[in-house]
């Protein structure tokens, strides 16, 4: 699609400022009505359960990879100048960044694209959370934590083997991944009939995955017809958070462009989707020990997505849809890390309401005058 109509009309930062608006709005408002999380997903697959959020997280995972390479192989993008394949991406940082990254998710009950989504719906847990992603992850691209996440992520990079293009590494066709990933949203759709997944929070997850192609297609045509350099990306939430951050901070002037019109965008759609829906509702923290923890988990995913080069989202879902090594890196150590806190949080709780209930009992016991041993 020709983009000069726009670009005749408006400034390129404008017109990339609200192609980012526009991605972010469908991203939000399907991600608010699909309930899609990745924290929620592996829990459930770790549980031994089949459910729907799995299946929101299948549905979504496919179509966003199927999405961008049918727009590969119908040639409506050329997406190997994206970040992730044009050049040397951190494989270290992809394995250590993902471990933090999926235990910060477990603790704060989310990742950050679900913060975001669950802020704008009133939910001042994720809304004060996310604000301490924000500002970790800035803290950790250009503040007093960048020397550390330099030096984690030049210990082994994809320049020592030779390139991040997983497809180039086995062989494969962008046929072949087609093929793949159609086995990924048959596995979503059989898993969606399995747990009787609601048909609108199926299609909501399909739209929310088709909004990473949607990003591409974007950011492709835009770097062609522009005539300053544009940047081809999919949707990542990590380095776009800080820089809206910091736009609201610094003086007024500051640069536009996708990313900074990206994040108000997925708000303001999944504000409205909740609007709609009137899933709106004040929510705050229970107590000190659960805030602790929330804010915990949200530094350990600011820092963790920083060096992994992407979140949940950014390298586990728009990073594997162009098949990008780190982000099946990342991907794996996220679901794993998740999986190992889960459990932890799990053992860690059950001792916690133990202690609780055998302190109950010893004060039942002494106010009723009956002997403790």
């Amino acid at each position: 699609m020709d983009l000069e109509f726009l670009l005749d009309r408006f400034s390129e930062p404008w017109v990339l400022a609200g192609g980012g608006l526009m991605v972010g709005l469908v991203f939000g408002a399907f991600a608010q009505q699909s309930r899609f999380c990745l924290r929620a997903a592996v829990i459930e697959f770790t549980h031994g359960t089949i459910g729907q959020k799995l299946a929101v997280w299948l549905l979504t995972f496919s179509a966003a990879v199927l999405g961008t390479q049918l727009l590969i192989a119908i040639d409506l993008a050329n997406l190997s100048e994206a970040r992730q394949l044009a050049s040397p991406q951190s494989l270290s940082g992809a394995a250590l960044g993902g471990l933090m990254f999926g235990t910060g998710m477990v603790l704060s009950r989310g990742c950050a694209s679900r913060l975001l989504v669950l802020s704008a719906t009133g939910n001042m847990r994720a809304l004060l959370s996310g604000l301490v992603f924000a500002v970790v992850a800035q803290a950790s691209l250009r503040g007093f934590l960048a020397p550390v996440r330099q030096n984690l992520a030049s210990l082994y990079t994809t320049a020592d083997i030779g390139g991040n293009d997983l497809l180039t590494f086995v062989g494969a066709s962008t046929t072949i991944a087609i093929v793949f990933t159609c086995l990924w949203l048959a596995a979503g759709i059989y898993v969606a009939f399995h747990s009787r997944t609601h048909v609108w929070r199926a299609i909501a997850a399909v739209g929310t995955g088709l909004a990473i192609p949607l990003a591409w297609w974007f950011t492709d045509s835009m770097s062609r017809q522009a005539f300053d350099p544009v940047q081809v990306e999919g949707v990542t939430f990590t380095g776009p958070s800080a820089d809206t951050l910091m736009l609201f901070l610094s003086p007024p002037g500051g640069t536009l462009d996708f990313d900074v019109g990206l994040v108000p965008g997925v708000f303001l759609g999944s504000f409205l989707a909740a609007l709609v829906t009137r899933e709106l509702a004040f929510q705050g923290f229970h107590d000190a020990a659960s805030m602790r923890r929330y804010l915990l988990g949200a530094a350990l995913m600011g820092f963790g997505g920083m060096l992994a080069g992407g979140c949940a989202v950014g390298a586990g879902v728009t990073g594997a849809s162009i098949f990008a090594v780190t982000a099946w890196v990342t991907l794996s150590a996220i679901w794993l890390s998740a999986a190992v806190t889960d459990r932890m949080l799990m053992a860690h709780d059950k001792v916690v309401l133990e202690t609780e209930l055998g302190a109950l009992g010893n004060d039942i016991v002494e106010a009723s005058g009956e002997p403790t041993h």
